[in-house]
């Protein structure tokens, strides 16, 4: 059915409607009830459309009635058709064509005292969006000139502050492909959050490369958000981006959303203004919300229902409701793998190369990435989530805008961090002979002290000669080892990710201390072992030795461990070295944090006496008793 939708809106607070006119519809309208006067404005009619369907022909009838109330405007109709060829008594449609007829609209007026009216569609089958895989969802491009609320928008969809949002007219903020997953009522969605695209920047430049990468992307988007500043109207970047997705989406759904519209209005004419403006790109009707506020998500919601569902269906992946969702017992546990370093040492080339992917924007410039970006990747059978985070500096009083907002984000995410990868520079390592500056040695120190994982990697071996190559793989481990005693045999990789020499060996290192970090080892076995470390332990003072009663592990993750010592010394911290330094030998822990507390463990006679008395007071009581039974079955034996 082809249909033509129009909508009246009315003053704040008013009433507003819907309705459908169609050259397959059957108006049914009252007398006293003139078109004329519908099109003068005096009345706005509420329509009930029902449909039903008789023995060789389906009908659609509206039936009309009308209340007293202005109406501000309409939008256009599709097609330039006079209302009075629509409108008749009664209009019988054929159902020859099967096809054309199968789908059932149901639209109420909203008579109550709201924004926007309520229209779904009843006959399309009912989605749950939440069983579908992520890896199954569809998936939304949000795309548009720079600093007009992308990343807003983003966080607003997945309902979190992901993405750096800082107003820089003359810069840009985001310049990689942010991924998520998104959250609109019932809707669940790939989102995806873009840089500022300028479709006349040269090749060569940061434009020209995001550019490229944004073109990539959109072969993997469904349907496409058109985000454009109603504040700032309609610019000649709008007209460029416009262009740019006719040319490489020609057949993709383009949405066109005004963002920052939370003070346009329909009394003053500005919202319709910048409605009219957006109209001109010739992608529809567009929509008019607020990323910061959340005002217009309702008609979002609206607009990407019917495209969202229509790709669910193509693709047939809903599931089986009555089928139960078993979990893999076997499934390994997801890991947190945070790469830091500073600036321009390789981060983003290595997780391109981990990913075997241009995920990233990379180049030689310093400081390129300014998010930290998430990816997930599988690794053996186990979900690994990847992140690259902005160049690692000193954060200082000077620095403001976006790249105080990368500092703070990086930290964050190394303490989200499961395994922590360190990054270095070969080259720089080579000419300065020392292998870590200041900043590393931070970043190592920190990953230790928040009981991370910590792997590290050396990057741009390619850029060295055979004699420097020997010294470097001399030099890191010593230094790594005298700058982070406290952690001891700590695994350095040798890479080249331009070349993507090494990837695999990083991963299995990053595996392998991962196991470690999250191993249980059971009680029996530590007391086991605690015997033996004891009697090869050499004590100035067999007097002063501590008495350990039994020593556990409480926790993974990393792993914690608690010696119970009896008595009155204690464990020195020469002495929890020593087992420290003996754990990691003898259960080949070595390259993680361990932690080992003590605690004193109760005295025999405190347990004793810890008996409550109410028990001692019954056991006495219980005594008494057969004493005075037995003396009682006594006298009865002298009296007989």
């Amino acid at each position: 059915m082809y249909c033509s939708w129009f909508r009246a809106i009315l003053g704040r607070k008013g009433r507003h409607s819907l309705g459908l006119l169609s050259r397959n519809a059957t108006l049914q309208c009252f007398a006293h009830n003139p078109i004329s006067k519908f099109l003068g404005g005096s009345a706005v009619c509420g329509v009930r459309v029902t449909h039903f369907r008789l023995a060789n022909r389906t009908a659609l009838s509206v039936p009309c009635s009308s209340f007293s109330q202005n109406a501000v405007n309409f939008c256009s109709l599709t097609e330039q058709v006079e209302l009075g060829e629509l409108v008749g008594s009664v209009i019988s449609v054929s159902s020859g064509d099967s096809s054309s007829e199968k789908e059932d609209f149901q639209v109420a007026a909203d008579h109550s005292d709201c924004d926007e009216p309520k229209a779904r569609a009843m006959s399309r089958e009912s989605i749950d969006f939440t069983n579908i895989p992520i890896q199954r969802l569809p998936t939304v491009l949000i795309i548009g000139r720079p600093n007009v609320g992308k990343s807003a928008l983003f966080n607003r969809l997945i309902r979190r502050r992901e993405a750096l949002v800082y107003n820089t007219p003359n810069d840009h903020v985001t310049r990689d492909i942010r991924d998520g997953v998104a959250k609109l009522g019932d809707l669940r969605f790939r989102v995806l959050d873009s840089a500022g695209l300028e479709a006349e920047a040269s090749s060569g430049s940061v434009l020209g490369r995001t550019s490229a990468m944004i073109k990539d992307v959109l072969a993997k988007a469904n349907t496409t958000l058109f985000l454009i500043d109603a504040r700032d109207g309609l610019q000649p970047m709008d007209l460029d981006v416009g262009k740019w997705l006719r040319k490489n989406a020609p057949d993709m759904k383009i949405i066109v959303v005004m963002n920052k519209a939370e003070l346009l209005d329909n009394i003053s004419g500005s919202l319709a203004a910048a409605a009219g403006e957006a109209y001109t790109l010739g992608f529809g009707d567009p929509i008019a919300l607020s990323a910061e506020t959340g005002f217009g998500l309702g008609e979002l919601y609206e607009a990407l229902r019917p495209s969202l569902e229509d790709y669910v269906l193509n693709d047939e992946c809903i599931p089986d409701n009555n089928s139960s969702l078993v979990e893999d017992v076997d499934s390994k546990l997801p890991l947190q793998l945070a790469i830091v370093g500073r600036p321009n040492v390789g981060k983003s080339t290595l997780l391109n190369a981990l990913l075997q992917e241009k995920r990233v924007l990379v180049g030689p410039e310093a400081g390129l990435t300014r998010d930290s970006i998430r990816v997930e990747f599988q690794y053996e059978g186990r979900d690994v989530y990847l992140v690259d985070t902005a160049g690692w500096l000193d954060r200082t009083k000077q620095d403001k805008g976006p790249s105080s907002l990368s500092i703070v984000q990086s930290r964050k995410h190394l303490m989200r961090a499961h395994v922590v990868a360190l990054i270095l520079d070969a080259e720089e390592i080579s000419k300065a002979k020392r292998s870590m500056k200041h900043t590393e040695v931070v970043i190592a120190r920190r990953a230790v002290e928040e009981g991370r994982g910590l792997v590290v990697v050396v990057n741009k071996i390619d850029l060295l000669n055979r004699k420097q190559y020997e010294n470097v793989i001399n030099a890191v481990p010593e230094e790594i080892q005298s700058v982070i005693p406290q952690v001891s045999g700590i695994p350095v990789v040798f890479v080249s990710a331009l070349e993507g020499k090494g990837r695999l060996a990083v991963m299995r290192q990053v595996d392998d201390i991962y196991e470690k970090w999250c191993c249980r080892l059971p009680t029996a076995r530590l007391n086991r072992w605690l015997r033996k470390v004891m009697s090869r332990h050499s004590w100035k003072d067999q007097s002063a030795q501590p008495k350990i009663k039994y020593f556990t592990q409480v926790k993974a993750r990393p792993p914690t461990f608690v010696a119970f010592v009896s008595g009155k010394n204690q464990l020195s911290d020469t002495d929890l070295r020593f087992l420290t330094r003996s754990l990691k030998e003898d259960f080949d822990l070595g390259g993680i944090p361990l932690r080992i507390t003590q605690r004193t463990a109760p005295k025999r006679s405190e347990s004793k006496s810890s008996i409550p008395s109410k028990k001692k007071r019954s056991v006495g009581s219980t005594t008494e008793r057969m004493m005075s039974d037995k003396r009682s079955t006594v006298a009865l034996e002298n009296s007989s």
